[in-house]
């Protein structure tokens, strides 16, 4: 066991390609645990010397924990994956967070001596168990959060818009087809082939394929397209539309954790570290604005601030949510720092499996930029809150 106040470490962290949610995803046909187990077993074949026994806890985030994702994932999923009983594990909830809190959760439990290997992961098919399925809102709900727009996530864009009509509907389209170019840039170069875990799955007319690229990019993209598309959360004098906003994806993203002393011991050549973690809760009816009390809270935990950040990485529910918190946090829209090789609107947001997501992306950058030091993964989350971590790129030590 590890002595108290270890550093924390990511050794490796893979995902699925990330499908469209639906009868014409390249999932429709697979199950949510099944989208799990292949990264299991790509973490055994890509690192040398690493073995399930040396994992202490399977930490699952998974939004929607009902049918093929209830009944304890995080505990199935090792046993799924051949690796025995002796791996525990458990599911967790933060909406939209889950799965970048259970990364959160697995450092530090590592950092405060309790383990020294675990598995950080999160899952969602929302083809299959879309968004609020078999939810039952206590009847007081709706007041407390402030209203029925809490509970529609778009809505909550909407009134983003309302409060601070700063940031316009021209604006989200310019940064949602920025998002597009910047994706299919780092699609084209192969950005995503080292973390994209390829698996096989069966068609919706019984064909079988391999599903190693995400679906939900659309290259095409033109601001003048995006221009002309509707606004179905607010039919007159709407500005949220299906091209400024993330889909719906089916997909699954997992990260190695260990203590920096078991990597080294082990011969694995950590990564980055886990620097500081913040979580703030909000109005739930502009739930996108969390990262930024969120984020704040991680700098002053970590002793930063943003112009320390080499790198941020933020989920984009929707892009004026974006704006907002780059605006507040004193980044310019268009900084170089932001989401280099692209985001969620380009992307998706499989929920639970956004955070890891982003985890893989900060992995691969770090790698490319040995210069960089330090950068920022944050996201919104529904009814109100956000999650942020900071890191610190390792690679700088062996460059």
């Amino acid at each position: 066991m590890s002595s108290p106040f270890s550093d924390v470490v990511v050794v490796d962290a893979v995902r699925t390609a990330f499908g469209r949610a639906g009868e014409k995803g390249i999932f429709w046909n697979t199950r949510a645990e099944d989208l799990c187990i292949p990264l299991l077993k790509a973490l055994v074949d890509r690192n040398s010397g690493f073995s399930p026994e040396m994992v202490e806890d399977s930490i699952w985030g998974v939004t929607n924990q009902v049918k093929e994702q209830g009944g304890t994932i995080g505990r199935l999923i090792p046993i799924l994956a051949d690796w025995g009983w002796d791996v525990p594990g458990c599911s967790i909830d933060r909406m939209c967070a889950s799965g970048l809190t259970a990364v959160g959760f697995g450092s530090s439990h590592i950092a405060c001596g309790m383990a020294d290997c675990l598995l950080a992961g999160g899952v969602e098919h929302m083809g299959h168990l879309p968004m609020g399925f078999m939810r039952d809102p206590h009847p007081d709900a709706e007041q407390m959060l402030g209203g029925p727009s809490a509970f529609n996530m778009g809505v909550t864009a909407e009134n983003i818009h309302d409060r601070f009509p700063e940031f316009t509907r021209q604006m989200a389209d310019e940064y949602a087809w920025r998002c597009q170019c910047k994706t299919a840039e780092a699609v084209a170069a192969a950005k995503m082939d080292h973390m994209i875990v390829p698996i096989e799955v069966q068609l919706e007319d019984g064909t079988k394929t391999v599903a190693d690229k995400d679906q939900h990019p659309r290259p095409e993209t033109t601001l003048e397209g995006l221009s002309r598309l509707k606004t179905p959360f607010r039919e007159q004098g709407g500005r949220v539309t299906a091209g400024n906003s993330s889909g719906l994806n089916d997909g699954a993203a997992v990260v190695l954790l260990m203590s920096r002393a078991m990597a080294e011991k082990q011969g694995f050549v950590p990564k980055m570290r886990w620097v500081a973690t913040g979580v703030a809760g909000v109005d739930p009816t502009i739930m996108g604005t969390a990262p930024v009390p969120a984020t704040q809270k991680a700098l002053e935990k970590a002793g930063l601030t943003m112009d320390d950040m080499d790198i941020i990485e933020i989920n984009e529910a929707f892009a004026v949510q974006a704006l907002y918190c780059l605006d507040r946090l004193g980044v310019a829209a268009d900084d170089p720092r932001v989401n280099k090789w692209g985001g969620a609107i380009a992307y998706g947001h499989p929920l639970a499996a956004s955070g890891p997501r982003l985890v893989a992306f900060m992995k691969g950058l770090f790698a490319e930029n040995p210069d960089f030091r330090y950068g920022l993964t944050t996201m919104c989350v529904g009814r109100g809150q956000g999650y942020s971590i900071i890191w610190e790129n390792l690679s700088r030590a062996s460059s």
